[in-house]
């Protein structure tokens, strides 16, 4: 019985396939026909304006920027070390910026003349310059400006009262003891140097120079109007006159005042008299005579610094005052 039914099926089945037999054979001769079509017809759109325009549209509507910036939204509103995508990234961009290859491209491209070119263009542009003007001009550096170089003439100032001080308490000491005295104790109040006082010296002279050229110049303006100051006695008389009054009126002026020249201010010193106030007008006159005789001697009316306790020259044992450092002349004020 099952011989019976088996047989013709076989039969059935040879049967169909050799009738599908041409269709396929058909079959195949059309998708190879179809493959050949759709061949030409690609190159055929390739070869025509078609990706350009595909290519200007991406560009025009930033189409690769929206896709990059949707991506790094969503890697970032991802946990870090969650995102397959994030942890690709990282290790891709560790990969660039360890590869000598990336360090040699851009050591090329900032060596090149385009980027020369293209840095002095930027230079000379016009937005360059408003844009470095606005910054220069800005409150904000300005601030900067004025703190850094507060901050660098405070550290010189205080540098230099620093070593004017151990330069004096060193010789103090080498002197007294080479006469067989006692040095000073530590405790006892900070009075003036010889060598606080000698840079001070130094720089008021300089600053007493300007304000005389000033004077010179003035005269000097006066001059060229009148023909009789040609004579020349008369211009030396003046500028001696204009000396003797600069210099006489700075030192007068600033002791009597504030008790401090600005050279004794960099050195933070101040003139006080016993009742810890400054010298008046007459006092600052008689000591400012005591300076000009301890100067003339070859400064020996300096000597007394190094042997008295409170450090006084010629012209405060005249004028009754004393040198004393700034923090010690607010404790006596006080």
């Amino acid at each position: 019985m099952s011989g019976e039914h088996h047989e013709p099926e076989g039969i059935t089945a040879r049967l169909g396939r050799m009738a599908l037999g041409p269709a396929r054979a058909a079959a195949r001769s059309g998708r190879s026909a179809l493959s050949g079509e759709a061949e030409r017809a690609v190159d055929a759109v390739l070869a025509g304006p078609l990706p350009e325009t595909v290519a200007q549209s991406i560009v025009e509507h930033h189409v690769v920027e929206r896709v990059l910036a949707e991506w790094l939204e969503a890697m970032a509103a991802t946990p870090s070390g969650s995102s397959p995508e994030r942890l690709r990234l990282e290790q891709a961009l560790e990969r660039a910026l360890a590869s000598p290859e990336l360090e040699r491209r851009l050591s090329d491209a900032i060596s090149s003349r385009l980027t020369e070119t293209l840095a002095d263009r930027v230079v000379q542009s016009e937005a360059f310059r408003t844009a470095l003007a606005r910054t220069l001009e800005s409150p904000e550096v300005r601030a900067a400006l004025a703190r850094q170089t507060a901050g660098f003439g405070a550290d010189i100032a205080a540098s230099l009262r620093r070593r004017a001080r151990a330069a004096d308490d060193g010789a103090e000491r080498r002197i007294r003891r080479a006469v067989g005295r006692r040095p000073r104790a530590a405790s006892a109040p900070a009075y003036g140097g010889l060598v606080a006082r000698a840079v001070a010296i130094v720089a008021d002279a300089l600053l007493v120079h300007l304000a005389f050229l000033v004077v010179a110049a003035s005269i000097a303006l006066i001059e060229s109007l009148f023909d009789a100051f040609h004579s020349g006695w008369l211009t030396g008389s003046l500028l001696g006159a204009g000396w003797a009054v600069v210099v006489v009126g700075y030192f007068v002026l600033f002791w009597s005042t504030t008790g401090q020249t600005p050279g004794m201010r960099l050195l933070s010193l101040r003139v006080l008299t016993g009742s810890g106030g400054p010298p008046s007008v007459g006092r600052a006159l008689v000591r400012f005579v005591g300076l000009i005789l301890a100067v003339i001697p070859l400064f020996a009316g300096f000597a007394p610094v190094l042997f008295d306790d409170r450090r006084r020259a010629l012209q405060d044992y005249l004028a009754g005052t004393a040198v004393v450092s700034e923090a010690e002349s607010e404790s006596l004020a006080a």
